[in-house]
């Protein structure tokens, strides 16, 4: 299993303690002479948010041992999802991807239950944040993440595959990022978000989804706010239904594109958060939102109808006044 090897250099080191105080858990501590050393190393997940705040980059996070350690590699793979849903999948990818002109693949998102069978998918060979993994999958990339394969431990607390690390569970770490303006605050953030109950799940997957090889419970679209629009209007053509969205900028991916559409059976916008702007290559004007699975049909059949006028005239401006 990969392990993490964390080294200190002292020329460069000027004991400030920020590597101490920002490991979400308690990996470091100060030795005899004031600079930090791994004192609880089996704790480590490879997250770097040490490594990330110190000053003079003088830390130094490595992953030792069998990086490809596969502790899943006998245990028998859920048989994957029969080729006519898996043709529709794709069919109602293309349409709303060509509808919209959207550029990124919309994300096939799974949260595997602790009882069930894994996918037969290939983990990454390093460990990854889950909304880095997300922008892996737009792109074409098939994810499949135990706990130990996560370098977020917000993210495997929140989707159940961990308990809270403490400086988490109070929002510790959060006034030390300066998120948010004291601890009160950010208890009240975390205690606000939704979880999962703890070892309930055992992995997330995520695939384009053309490619997923099972029923995802929800799909994360990326895409323009323009774009968010169109998906709102499609999913309202029929019904005329307006949205109730929550979002707060924090955990982006994990709570307002998967968690909430997933546990109230109900589209969410998210606009980024701050570990999931930092960590991957996600664009400035680039926003989000997760749909429960059920929904993709109705998207399909009213981005088809919007697209036959309501888009193109949009986009053309039509009621720009001309410029004399």
């Amino acid at each position: 299993m990969a392990d993490y090897k964390i080294t200190n250099d002292p020329t460069r080191c000027v004991q400030c303690g920020l590597c101490v105080a920002f490991c979400p858990c308690y990996v470091l501590e100060f030795n005899d002479e004031g600079y930090p050393y791994a004192a609880h190393a089996s704790a480590c997940v490879g997250c770097t948010t040490c490594a990330g705040n110190c000053p003079k980059r003088a830390l130094l996070v490595e992953a030792t041992g069998d990086a490809a350690y596969n502790p899943f590699a006998d245990e028998p793979r859920s048989e994957p999802i029969a080729s006519d849903l898996r043709e529709q999948y794709a069919e109602w990818q293309r349409v709303i991807m060509e509808k919209l002109d959207m550029r990124w693949q919309p994300v096939a998102v799974s949260l595997i239950d602790k009882d069930e069978p894994l996918p037969d998918v290939p983990m990454p060979p390093e460990n990854l944040r889950f909304c880095q993994a997300m922008m892996a999958a737009r792109r074409g990339a098939s994810i499949l993440m135990p706990p130990h394969k996560h370098s977020c431990p917000d993210g495997t607390s929140i989707f159940g595959m961990t308990g809270v690390p403490e400086k988490l569970a109070t929002g510790e770490i959060y006034v030390l990022f300066h998120k948010v303006v004291n601890a009160e605050a950010a208890a009240r953030m975390v205690a606000e978000r939704p979880t999962l109950p703890p070892k309930s799940r055992r992995a997330t997957y995520v695939a384009p989804l053309n490619k997923t090889v099972r029923e995802p419970e929800v799909v994360v679209f990326t895409g323009t706010p323009e774009q968010m629009m169109w998906l709102c209007m499609s999913m309202s053509y029929y019904s005329g239904h307006r949205h109730d969205f929550h979002a707060s900028g924090f955990n982006s991916m994990c709570v307002e594109a998967v968690l909430l559409p997933m546990e109230n059976d109900e589209p969410n916008i998210t606009f980024g958060c701050y570990g999931c702007r930092a960590a991957s290559d996600i664009g400035e004007d680039m926003m989000f939102m997760g749909v429960p699975t059920h929904l993709l049909p109705t998207i399909a059949q009213g981005v088809t109808e919007l697209a036959k006028r309501v888009i193109p005239d949009s986009r053309n401006k039509i009621y720009v006044p001309p410029i004399m």
